[in-house]
């Protein structure tokens, strides 16, 4: 029994001691004046090409595979590969990067179309634009009217009262009483009827 438990020991000691995978970044081109750097919540414009390590096969291009058109996404909520949230931050607007991304970090065990299981990949990436995303700190101060850093059910309904006007809508009070009431029940984690900063860093349609 002794043994048993010393060999679980063990091998919970030996995974503590492996470093999690990491995403090798090599800055291929770099602007001279850089304004902003790539944060969490930004909405980045990009254009890319994706290689598989094992044997340098392109599996995809934008340049090529999507009429020559770059493509947005958003950094930092999970809206593409873990080895992009972690490679493509502190990034300026002209910057050019290449991305040694482990398969732990990518498709993983399932892969992905072109991409085989357990693939370790490679893109080229060209940061093209940097605009404010829905979870953005700046929308998060816009939204955050006493600078208190917590979202209140006022300032939530305040700020799609305006958003409603802006577009053109008739605003109802009644319904956005219900869309509050809807949107603090699914990011109100802690439930103390505020959305923290931290909440506001998870996506939801409303907001």
């Amino acid at each position: 029994m002794k043994l048993i438990l010393l060999a679980v020991l063990l091998a919970l000691a030996w995974g503590a001691l492996i470093p999690e995978p990491e995403v090798q970044i090599e800055v291929m081109e770099k602007p001279f004046i850089c304004k902003r750097r790539t944060k969490y919540g930004d909405m980045l414009l990009i254009h890319f090409e994706g290689f598989l390590e094992k044997n340098g096969s392109q599996f995809h291009s934008t340049y090529k595979d999507n009429n020559g058109q770059p493509v947005w996404f958003t950094l930092g909520i999970k809206e593409v590969i873990k080895g992009w949230d972690k490679g493509l931050k502190d990034m300026c607007v002209g910057e050019k990067r290449k991305l040694a991304i482990p398969a732990a970090l990518a498709y993983g065990k399932e892969g992905k179309g072109k991409i085989p299981p357990e693939s370790n990949l490679i893109f080229h990436i060209d940061l093209i634009e940097i605009r404010n995303g829905p979870r953005s700190h700046e929308s998060f101060q816009e939204m955050d009217l006493n600078d208190d850093w917590k979202l209140s059910k006022e300032e939530v309904k305040e700020y799609l009262r305006l958003e409603f006007q802006k577009h053109g809508n008739q605003v109802n009070d009644s319904q956005h009483d219900i869309l509050v009431e809807s949107i603090f029940e699914k990011e109100d984690e802690d439930s103390d009827g505020y959305i923290s900063a931290r909440e506001f860093t998870y996506i939801h349609d409303e907001l």
